[in-house]
């Protein structure tokens, strides 16, 4: 057994929305909200399969009493943690937050460092920043909160999907978010900046394939595809209802296949254009690059997903699986990539926890 502290942090699941779909249900009413992030139910999963190599293995859930965290890490002293904060009391603006107090504090953690984590977070910066270094992404524009766009302004090619700019896990996507005029561009601007009061992401919806190259360390894992089977008429994307509704048609409707069957050329430039997205937002350890393909399958950028959900069904874990790689080597390669790091730092870890313990000295006047 190896002697070195794993401390997990997570967060705990808490809503702040009143509508999570992107649509009002039938009848007026809003659409129940489904999600929840599949790794902090897993915590206690994690924590055992850690233990069968580390001696010492604890959990922290995060909320935002910062400081109350950050005493129980003094107490604790861990070696590395295992960062799966994803937010703080379901605000998701507060992830990198959280990446940046570690590395202020100078303790290892697992995945993305802050700066990844908030470039990734606002969709706007993310396609500016591949855009300025090569990498292909859709055509787009930000939709300012509560301001009327004109018809004139739309430079862009119908049809048109809307996406939250400062969101994830599809939340705000629905089968409304892709729009063919601008009546319904407007409408449905109309609705997200009512129902979660921030900017939307404008862009182009390309009609080709969907597929997911999963990064570890330096290496794309085996690319996963949506393959669509959806009643007429319904855009073939993945909304949050396909995410975390299971009775609806497009949970029914979008079913991963891993490995995708592509041909040689088309799985190169995949594999190529996930690795520089990564490049380019600064990525470590592990995230997911989503592309859609144009008409004649030539491959854009949608999304860069820094920490993406590991849990044992996710997507992630689905490509780790057909590359021979087991949920448990994919948890324990997370911990020994910070554990790497932490053994190079100039500094040793005595020091550190020094600095820690004066910071929460003065954080407690």
């Amino acid at each position: 057994m190896r002697p070195e502290k794993i401390l997990i942090c997570y967060n705990e699941p808490v809503g702040i929305y009143e509508n999570y779909s992107g649509k009002t249900a039938p009848g007026g009413t809003a659409a129940e909200d489904s999600s929840d992030p599949g790794l902090t139910a897993q915590v206690g999963e994690i924590q055992r399969i850690l233990q069968q190599r580390f001696q010492q293995v604890e959990c922290l859930p995060f909320s935002r009493n910062f400081a109350r965290a950050l005493r129980r890490i003094l107490q604790l002293e861990p070696d590395v943690i295992l960062n799966f904060v994803e937010a703080l009391e379901g605000d998701v603006n507060f992830e990198g937050h959280i990446a940046g107090a570690f590395e202020i504090l100078d303790i290892e953690f697992t995945g993305n460092k802050a700066l990844t984590l908030g470039n990734c977070l606002d969709k706007l910066k993310t396609k500016q920043i591949l855009r300025s270094l090569g990498v292909r992404t859709p055509r787009h524009f930000l939709a300012r909160c509560r301001r009327k766009q004109a018809e004139s302004d739309v430079k862009l090619k119908y049809p048109l999907i809307l996406k939250l700019n400062k969101e994830d896990a599809s939340i705000g996507i629905s089968e409304n978010s892709v729009v063919s005029d601008f009546a319904a561009l407007q409408a449905q601007l109309d609705f997200l900046f009512r129902t979660f009061r921030q900017d939307v992401l404008v862009e182009e919806c390309l009609p080709g394939r969907e597929i997911s190259a999963a990064v570890l360390g330096d290496r794309v894992l085996p690319l996963s595809e949506i393959t669509y089977s959806l009643p007429e008429g319904m855009p073939r994307i993945v909304t949050y209802e396909a995410k975390w509704a299971p009775s609806s048609a497009y949970y029914r409707g979008t079913v991963p296949v891993c490995p995708a069957e592509v041909d040689e050329e088309l799985r190169a430039q995949i594999e190529g254009k996930a690795l520089a997205a990564f490049s380019a937002l600064d990525c470590r350890d592990y995230a997911r690059v989503d592309f859609r393909l144009s008409k004649r399958d030539v491959p854009f950028v949608i999304d860069v997903n820094p920490n993406p959900d590991i849990s044992p069904e996710s997507g992630f874990i689905r490509s780790a699986a057909r590359a021979g790689i087991s949920y448990e080597e994919v948890l324990f390669t997370l911990v020994e990539f910070a554990l790497q790091r932490g053994s190079a730092s100039v500094r040793p870890a005595s020091e550190r926890r020094k600095n820690l313990n004066a910071y929460l000295q003065e954080l407690n006047g």
